[in-house]
């Protein structure tokens, strides 16, 4: 019975060790089945920032997140709710005010053009002034021929150059200088958006605003690799895209067209003795007559009204 404290003594000291060693065994085994951790993603391939979108690399990409810019019925607010059709715009003098110029200059009418084409938008940030790569780039592929026609098929183009010209007639000198402040500003505060550093820097959107790809710098020969990784990002943005508008599709979106063949992707609304008010997935709405409309959109009209009982 003396011998017994002295047996426990040596016991625990042997169960600790024991259950040391085992857990040791398991930490090794688990550390063996995820090399990397949890997340089975090796270190320098995780990405340091979160902001950074997605990265488009050759080889493939994960596609991004789908837009998610529906805006329901019932949250949108009229300016005027007693007759919320009185400032709703001709669907007309909406399709005439997208500019199809090779580089826009407006954020808001490029992001505008972006959703309503479902294309993506590049955004080259530039320095015409002090960047001599940025001439470079320019020189070795955006003015090139075959770029400019496949841009004009696949994207929309926005152009944010921070040497800020302003060639306008009609303004004195003072008036002058004051809009070249403003587009100084509206052009530093993109940068300060985008995250931009150095020119020349190319961000690509997909057409619901999110960061697809970036791209910083250029070297002189880079062009076909640098127009591969935009093809790259295109692709990947117009698949989600066509999932996205899919699945309005089926809510009842469709795309419209006008005698001129502009496009416009809406919903019918309502109807009434030829007027048609449409609304985008984004909330805009626009009114507009049957009679301005494609044949094959007429076409479905009488359609619906068959379908419906109406004359």
């Amino acid at each position: 019975m003396r011998l017994l404290p002295w047996v426990l003594c040596l016991m625990i000291p042997l169960s600790s060790c024991t259950m040391l060693g085992l857990r040791d065994d398991l930490n090794h085994e688990e550390a063996k089945a995820e090399p990397f951790g949890p997340t089975g993603i090796p270190p320098q391939l995780r990405a340091k920032n979160a902001d950074a979108g997605t990265a488009v690399v050759a080889g493939g990409n994960v596609s991004p997140p789908l837009p998610s810019n529906v805006t329901p019925q019932e949250d949108i607010v009229y300016t005027n709710p007693d007759d919320p059709d009185a400032t709703v715009p001709e669907l007309a003098s909406v399709l005439s005010e997208t500019k199809h110029t090779p580089w826009e200059e407006s954020e808001t009418i490029a992001k505008q053009r972006s959703a309503r084409e479902g294309k993506p938008l590049l955004i080259w940030f530039t320095d015409s002034a002090a960047s001599p790569m940025c001439k470079v780039l320019s020189q070795e592929l955006f003015s090139t021929h075959d770029f400019g026609n496949w841009a004009t098929e696949k994207l929309v183009r926005l152009r944010v150059d921070s040497h800020v010209e302003i060639n306008d007639q009609e303004l004195d000198v003072s008036s002058t200088e004051d809009r070249r402040i403003d587009v100084k500003s509206y052009v530093v505060a993109l940068k300060k958006r985008y995250k931009i550093l150095g020119h020349p820097s190319l961000i690509l959107l997909s057409p619901s605003g999110e960061v697809i790809g970036r791209y910083c710098g250029y070297k002189r020969g880079d062009a076909p690799y640098l127009w591969g990784q935009i093809k790259h990002g295109e692709a990947v943005s117009t698949a989600a895209y066509q999932v996205w508008r899919a699945g309005l599709e089926k809510k009842g979106y469709r795309e419209w067209r006008d005698r001129k063949d502009h496009q416009f992707f809406a919903k019918l609304t309502s109807y009434s003795k030829g007027s048609l008010m449409l609304i985008e997935p984004d909330g805009s709405r626009a009114r507009t007559q049957e009679a301005s409309l494609s044949d094959k959109d007429r076409a479905w009209i009488a359609e619906q009204k068959k379908a419906r009982g109406i004359e």
